[in-house]
């Protein structure tokens, strides 16, 4: 379900793209997920089309939905692909964690600090 606040100061279309790829990344909606044609989540949630259009773009440019023509917009397996690549990054780190002997603590730290690094400006 995608609310609307329209008292908030994010903008409505931010508003919209974040819930959807927050549905998405949790698996609420899965790959391959028809969404709502854009004029018809528009007037659902009485935005204008161009808000809706805006969202949209922009999980497309994220990789989280792909537009099909006529078809409509669906939910990208580029996401799956993305977890899978980090899935074996982990399982290799992980072995060469324990071929050089080193505390899976500390090793949970090593992460931490390394996604800390990339996170920041």
């Amino acid at each position: 379900m995608i609310v609307i606040d329209a008292a908030s100061p994010t903008p409505p279309y931010e508003q919209l793209r974040a819930q959807l790829a927050r549905q998405i990344q949790d698996r609420s909606l899965v790959v391959g997920t028809r969404l709502p044609p854009i004029r018809r989540l528009a007037a659902d949630l009485g935005l204008a089309v161009n808000t809706v259009g805006r969202a949209y773009r922009e999980l497309e440019e994220a990789g989280l939905i792909e537009t099909r023509g006529r078809a409509g917009s669906f939910v990208s397996a580029a996401g799956e692909q993305a977890r899978e690549q980090a899935r074996r990054a982990a399982r290799q780190y992980a072995a060469v964690i324990a071929s050089v002997g080193i505390d899976p603590t500390e090793a949970i730290q090593i992460v931490e600090a390394a996604l800390s690094q990339v996170s920041s400006p």
